[in-house]
């Protein structure tokens, strides 16, 4: 009888593969990334594949864990499921690979912006301005080109279990930035929560 792990890797797996076929680690079409985004929600649904006795919630005051579901072994293609509770924000960033995030339970305020000038991003004065906001929940997700600039919160609720994919692991993405409280300039980001490998891939 084929276990509740190993129908779960099988489906990371086909997720992975399709994946690949759609998209370099760093270059996709919003066309091909938006197929990504809906795989990506198809599998979140599949809500006992991310339970807590699985995958627990922080606790002792913590507000996020990170758990690496999968890798290539070149840090592409990238799984995490993130468990947070409310009072977790990330300030504005970009992520310099595509991103697609899915909801298995809970809402996660996607906030996402606009550069006021163009020209390549990089650490100085750069105005953003909120362009638009994106409540990831079950059956809704968002779809992020390399470029694309996003803050999170989670407002209000109990924890949240979300699924976040990513054309190259967060570890290796050593340009992203971060924005300033008055979105008027940005530095590379740097971050605050470690990653847990997932033992059951």
């Amino acid at each position: 009888m084929t276990t509740v792990a190993e129908q779960r890797n099988a489906d990371i797996d086909a997720l992975l593969n399709k994946a690949r076929s759609l998209a370099e680690p760093s270059a996709v079409s919003r066309e091909n990334l938006e197929d990504i985004k809906n795989d990506l929600i198809a599998i979140a649904d599949k809500s006992e594949y991310w339970a807590e006795d699985q995958f627990p919630a922080p606790t002792d005051g913590k507000v996020h864990t990170r758990y690496l579901l999968s890798q290539d072994d070149d840090d592409s293609y990238a799984l995490y499921l993130n468990v947070m509770h409310t009072g977790k924000k990330a300030p504005p960033h970009n992520h310099t690979t595509w991103a697609c995030i899915a909801a298995v339970e809970g809402e996660e305020y996607n906030y996402l912006y606009d550069t006021v000038d163009d020209g390549p991003l990089l650490p100085g004065d750069r105005e953003i301005t909120l362009s638009e906001t994106i409540v990831v929940k079950p059956g809704q997700g968002v779809a992020l080109l390399p470029d694309d600039i996003h803050s999170i919160a989670i407002n209000d609720g109990e924890s949240t279990r979300h699924l976040h994919f990513y054309g190259r692991g967060l570890e290796t993405l050593d340009k992203r930035l971060m924005w300033d409280k008055e979105l008027k300039s940005c530095k590379y980001f740097v971050m605050d929560v470690k990653t847990t490998r997932d033992k059951a891939k």
